[in-house]
């Protein structure tokens, strides 16, 4: 083996250690980020840290709020300052009782063992699915969104309803202007052809159809995931739901995610999508779903939930004027940002920004919690 070969080994191993202390930190990590970093090590060597730590900030980071636990993570593995404080620190045994609510709890410590004066036990209790409720998607791992997936079958999207033409029977003996006079003469008979009691028919009322546009931009990666489960969800749970995937171009996912295999639905939704993790260009998705779809009549009159960060390579004045088209056509426009939970956020950004003034309901989307809040949201009438 070459020199050259055991540099680019050695930046390889330090690129995937490193990479799982920052997985450590609460931090998403994908495979290519990790590629990418040990690319720039066998560029820039593992000898200079101002260099690899700039390396690891452009390659390994995709939010900015990540950065304070990018800085944690350095510190642990490059500077070591977790394992001098650790030095310098005894130890304290510690025996943690843990009850996290099912009937496998862990045991207590032996009875007739010898009692340990400097041992201190912790009780502690806790709920798995609560605190998954409220786990941020960004910071899911593969087991949990696993986990999430089967949560999210739960969720009942009944949709706001609308009248209909259809007649149905009237409750009771309400008085309509629908006399029913098959069930007038049905009920006559009874009584020796008198139509005593007269019977009536009033309009029923269905489920607004509910469309839903999420953005797969690179931007949008860290809840995409997520989000598109969401979608299975709602299309295998109820009717009359369309749904869209946004990034430079607009695709019609609906067929795709109506698989009751969520991962097989999944699998063939990113096979029709080609523009996955790409720019974001929400404007021109908007008009093309506009055109094709939209004021066409799917939009008319339903209840049209938008899940996207706002981030938007286009004009802002292309985005809100096909805003401005949808609203005049749907009952009500939802939109969803997973960023909206982050502390001191406000909508700055550009497409946010323009799209804002045509919104009915602004809502965060960033866990099962808020995506629970959201079925509300879609659920009022």
């Amino acid at each position: 083996m070459t020199r050259e070969a055991d540099a680019a080994t050695g930046g390889d191993r330090i690129a995937v250690a490193f990479a799982a202390v920052l997985r450590g930190h609460g931090v998403d990590v994908p495979v290519g980020s990790v590629l990418a970093f040990a690319r720039a090590l066998g560029e820039v060597g593992a000898s200079e840290r101002t260099a690899v730590y700039w390396a690891g900030r452009a390659t390994l980071l995709r939010r900015p709020e990540d950065a304070v636990a990018y800085d944690a993570a350095f510190g642990t593995f490059w500077l070591q300052r977790d394992v001098i404080h650790t030095l310098r620190s005894v130890p304290e045994p510690v025996t943690v009782a843990v009850d996290d609510g099912t009937d496998d709890v862990a045991p207590a410590p032996d009875d007739d063992a010898p009692a340990d004066p400097q041992r201190r036990i912790l009780h502690v209790r806790y709920s798995a699915v609560e605190t998954l409720r409220h786990k941020d998607f960004a910071t899911y791992t593969h087991a949990e969104f696993d986990e999430a997936r089967r949560l999210m079958a739960g969720l009942r999207l009944g949709g706001a309803r609308r009248k209909s033409r259809r007649l149905h029977a009237a409750k009771g003996n309400r008085r309509t202007s629908h006399p029913d006079l098959r069930r007038t003469v049905h009920d006559s008979l009874r009584l020796h052809g008198e139509p005593i009691r007269r019977r009536y028919r009033e309009p029923s009322d269905r489920p607004r159809r509910l469309v839903l546009l999420c953005d797969v931009s690179g931007s949008m990666d860290a809840y995409s995931r997520a989000l598109l489960r969401f979608l299975h969800a709602a299309i295998v749970g109820r009717g009359r739901v369309e749904a869209f995937a946004i990034g430079t171009r607009t695709t019609r996912v609906t067929r795709e995610l109506s698989s009751h295999d969520p991962d097989a639905a999944l699998a063939a939704a990113a096979r029709a999508v080609d523009d996955w993790s790409g720019g974001t260009r929400l404007g021109a998705g908007l008009r093309a779903f506009n055109d094709r779809y939209g004021v066409r009549g799917m939009a008319r009159g339903a209840v049209v939930v938008v899940l996207s960060d706002g981030w938007d390579r286009g004009e802002p004045d292309e985005l809100a004027t096909q805003m401005g088209r949808l609203a005049r056509v749907a009952h009500r426009i939802v939109w969803v940002n997973p960023l909206k939970s982050t502390p001191g956020y406000a909508p700055l950004a550009r497409g946010m920004a323009a799209a804002l003034p045509y919104v009915d309901e602004f809502v965060e989307g960033h866990s099962l919690a808020s995506l629970e809040r959201l079925a509300e949201v879609v659920n009022r009438p």
